[in-house]
């Protein structure tokens, strides 16, 4: 083995600096390649997003992402139908100003093929479902409805947030009724049981309200989060107090029409029977559903309450969503902006409420990444569910929104796959938006 002597006092500082020479030139040499690599690809990028800029090009580039998305929505809704899920869906996925999807799956009213025995699931006949189709929205009511029309009388400061509800309910003299917020009615945090069955404790509508206003919190306001159609029913009749008429007129007047929703009510009229969607063979009622609300409750306090009873149609419920995105306004016929939900009061009942960890905000929910929300929203989403199999979210972050009209209910509640469909089209819309974000 050869040995080598190394002079300590000369030897390693002359080393030290070409090895400090060297890591100075491959630094250099380094930034220069960056500098190079960033003009580079700055330059391709340009090159392949100039052709977008072109009339041309961005309608070529729209149609290729509706075609996606579109076949992405069919291929949820298909699945849905596949496994029973419900008898016919609607979906619409779009912008505040485009629409991306509006697409059907099932038919309004199967009828099975003389062909074939009664038992199977081939149906060759029936209405196909279309933008026309009326729903019964069930929960949907209480955001579409109920909400909007508390957060226009908040915008007015005719209502307020923190206030109790029995100052605009002086018939609410239940026990610790007093303790009750507006705002805690809207979260779900007053403390009210989840539910009673008016329809068999009340003889009429007037005795299924006095059974609601002889309920009050079961817990502290505040202190937990219980999903409560009580606290809805109540809210309904804070617009009642309020504004001096019934919920369903307040929103016929101040939303609905306004908005352009002109086949959006409760009670919707006989003339809409044949393209409305059936619902549940009711035990109770011994019939089949079509064209009146789904909910017991709501049909027993006349059908129209705050928790359910809104029946609509996938374009009106897609200008109601456009409208949300857009911050709550739209422009009038006459070139006008009309503020229908104003945009501040909007931005404040979309703030998740600090009541009993849950992730609600004021009468809308919130993704979780466990809801039908899925797990792509954004943190900036919002939207609800109904029991019929009906939901609608909205995403202001990704300027989205997914709309899902069914009725899984038909002709029986027990059909649960609905709650695996709402969750695979929201990340499936989002998918698709995000596979065609960059130039084609």
């Amino acid at each position: 083995m050869r040995h080598f002597r190394i002079d300590r006092a000369h030897s390693l500082p002359h080393a030290a600096s070409r090895g400090a020479s060297r890591r100075a030139w491959l630094r250099r040499r380094s930034a220069l390649a960056a500098i190079a690599l960033a003009t580079a690809v700055g330059a391709c990028s340009t090159r392949a997003a100039r052709p977008t800029t072109t009339p041309d090009a961005e309608a070529t580039r729209l149609r290729w992402r509706q075609q996606v998305v579109t076949d992405s929505v069919r291929a949820v809704l298909a699945r849905g139908l596949a496994d029973s899920s419900y008898p016919a869906a609607w979906a619409v996925v779009g912008t505040a100003e485009t629409i991306y999807a509006s697409v059907g799956a099932g038919l309004v009213e199967p009828v099975p093929s003389p062909s074939m025995p009664t038992s199977t699931t081939g149906m060759l006949a029936g209405t196909p479902v279309t933008d026309s189709t009326v729903w019964d929205l069930a929960s949907l009511t209480k955001v579409i409805g109920t909400t909007s029309a508390i957060l226009q009388l908040v915008a007015e400061g005719r209502v307020e947030l923190d206030q109790p509800a029995t100052r605009y309910l002086p018939r609410w003299t239940a026990p610790r009724a007093s303790e009750a917020t507006i705002r805690h009615l809207l979260s779900h945090s007053a403390g009210l049981p989840a539910w009673r069955p008016l329809y068999k404790e009340a003889w009429s509508a007037e005795e299924a309200l006095a059974q609601v206003y002889a309920t009050g919190p079961d817990t502290t306001p505040g202190y937990r989060y219980v999903y409560s159609d009580l606290g809805f029913i109540l809210l309904g009749e804070v617009v009642r107090e309020v504004a001096g008429m019934p919920l369903d007129s307040y929103l016929l007047s101040r939303v609905f029409l306004p908005t352009g929703m002109r086949e959006t009510r409760f009670l919707p009229s006989p003339l809409w029977r044949s393209r409305t969607a059936p619902t549940e063979i009711d035990p109770w009622r011994q019939r089949q559903l079509r064209g009146e609300v789904h909910d017991e409750n709501a049909f027993q306090l006349g059908q129209v309450a705050g928790h359910a009873g809104l029946f609509t149609t996938g374009r009106d419920l897609t200008r109601f969503a456009q409208l949300l995105l857009r911050g709550g306004w739209l422009t009038s016929e006459a070139g006008e902006r009309l503020d229908i939900l104003p945009e501040a009061t909007l931005r404040t009942f979309r703030q998740r409420q600090p009541f009993g960890g849950a992730h609600r905000a004021l009468g809308w929910e919130t993704p979780t990444g466990t809801n039908s929300a899925g797990q792509r929203l954004s943190d900036e989403a919002f939207g609800h569910t109904g029991f019929t199999g009906t939901s609608l979210w909205v995403d202001p972050g990704r300027d989205v929104f997914v709309l899902l009209l069914t009725n899984r209910v038909n002709p029986t509640r027990q059909r649960t796959g609905i709650g695996r469909v709402r969750p695979a089209l929201a990340d499936a819309v989002v998918a698709a938006l995000e596979a065609t974000a960059g130039p084609r």
